[in-house]
């Protein structure tokens, strides 16, 4: 399942050793609304690799802007608290496995 957390608890997840998928989003976007089942699919497969998360940038702007996050949806893979990978756009459920196997 994937969680949705604001800016606080995602520096401390990066921070915490794991590896982490955030689903940078918003409400308004409908490429977003489409990407979230796919992404709730991938943390199912992938739960054991990846803490699956999910961030507003509109209700956490200050990692939009960290991360130069200029279109959504944005796919971030984080290893040793840095970005490591990223997929921008909707992505189909194979292409989604295709990036995470390939990033994780």
């Amino acid at each position: 399942m994937v969680t949705q957390i604001n800016t606080t608890e995602f520096d401390e997840l990066i921070n915490s050793g794991k590896t982490v998928v955030c689903d940078f989003f918003a409400n308004w976007c409908g490429p977003c609304r489409m990407l979230a089942p796919v992404i709730d699919t991938a943390s199912e497969e992938f739960g054991d690799k990846a803490v699956f998360v999910k961030v507003d940038i509109d209700e956490n702007p200050e990692l939009s802007m960290r991360y130069g996050i200029m279109s959504i949806p944005l796919v971030g893979v984080f290893k040793n608290g840095a970005m490591s990978g990223k997929s921008l756009g909707y992505m189909s459920k194979t292409e989604a496995f295709s990036f995470l196997k390939e990033n994780l």
